[in-house]
């Protein structure tokens, strides 16, 4: 018998992918316009409005994947939303500050006036660096199993600083692949400081999957599941050397290659959540719930995929029409 003859197992299936896919396009987008904001302290006052300028037509569409994921994960898998939002109330509080901060800042840092501009900046970063933050702090703790002790903590602080570098870093790749000029080669530097970030984050994460989980480990060594995981840590070191070597020529005449940065990053923040995915596989709560036990009943997911179907493709298109439209360099910051 197929699966798809059962849609008490496909259906959480198909929403357990639909809120993955959400998570992901959301960590990649709306990842590079945060780490834009982080990046602002060590820009000037001109290179603000151009990095701006280089986010101003995406950000709010980027954040709309964020709501879809958190929507899908309380109509689909309730005990779920329950559990993890309980055990991430604070740090979600944190983020949740932080995106209306820099909400405000973004929209407010253009009509203010001149003596005022720095203040909104200065917001600007602190909203873009709390909900960095604290989406590093939330993934910590996940992948300790919502566990709350000191040393859980203490891993979820490392994780909330290295993703905030991760977030630096394909932000620095946007803005190679915006702008031009001495921003461009200022992201440049600022790109090559934050890869080892980068590296040292997925590092991190890599090596306390397994050591939390027995049966994370024993998914990740034994055979022949470690063969067919090993293309993932191949991969990586690849797109690793391949970003080391794009960033050691860049910028380059014509503007050649400013795009392999962005490109190659974002590869690897997909590799590295296939990689989780993989190996949290059943559980939405690791090692507690699995999808299977979470999913709301197969009546009510038959309903919510109708809905599903129409209003993840308009997200799509309209995420993707944006990036058409607006693609090319970043031009001069204008709100008349």
């Amino acid at each position: 018998m197929s699966i798809f003859d059962d849609p008490s197992v496909w259906l959480p299936l198909v929403f357990a992918g639909l809120m993955g896919l959400s998570i992901l396009i959301y960590v990649v987008l709306d990842g590079f316009d945060l780490g834009v904001g982080i990046l602002f302290p060590f820009a000037e006052d001109a290179e603000k409005d151009r990095m701006i300028a280089s986010i101003g037509p995406f950000w709010d569409a980027n954040e709309t994947w964020l709501v879809l994921a958190v929507g899908l994960l309380l109509v689909a898998f309730p005990s779920a939303h329950g559990t993890i939002l309980t055990a991430l109330y604070l740090p979600v509080f944190v983020m949740l500050v932080g995106l209306i901060l820099r909400g405000v800042a973004f929209e407010f840092r253009a009509k203010a006036r001149a003596k005022r501009k720095d203040m909104w900046n200065r917001f600007f970063w602190i909203g873009s660096t709390m909900t960095s933050l604290a989406q590093g702090y939330m993934l910590g703790i996940y992948i300790m199993g919502l566990q709350q002790t000191w040393l859980t903590m203490a891993f979820a602080l490392v994780t909330a600083v290295f993703l905030t570098v991760g977030y630096s870093f394909i932000g620095a790749a946007w803005l190679i692949l915006k702008t031009e000029g001495a921003l461009q080669r200022k992201a440049v530097a600022w790109a090559k400081g934050g890869v080892w970030g980068l590296v040292l984050g997925f590092g991190a994460i890599s090596l306390a999957s397994p050591a939390v989980s027995p049966r994370i480990f024993e998914k990740w060594f034994s055979f022949p599941e470690a063969v067919y995981l090993a293309p993932l840590p191949l991969m990586s070191l690849i797109l690793v050397g391949v970003l080391w070597f794009s960033l050691r020529r860049l910028p380059a005449q014509n503007d050649h290659w400013s795009w392999v940065p962005f490109v190659t990053s974002c590869a690897l923040f997909v590799l590295a959540f296939v990689g989780l995915a993989y190996s949290f596989y059943p559980y939405v709560v690791p090692e507690q719930i699995t999808i299977y036990e979470a999913a709301s009943a197969p009546e009510s997911l038959m309903i919510i995929l109708i809905g599903a179907c129409v209003v993840v493709p308009t997200i799509l298109a309209y995420t993707v029409m944006a990036y058409v439209i607006f693609r090319g360099k970043a031009t001069e910051l204008r709100y008349d």
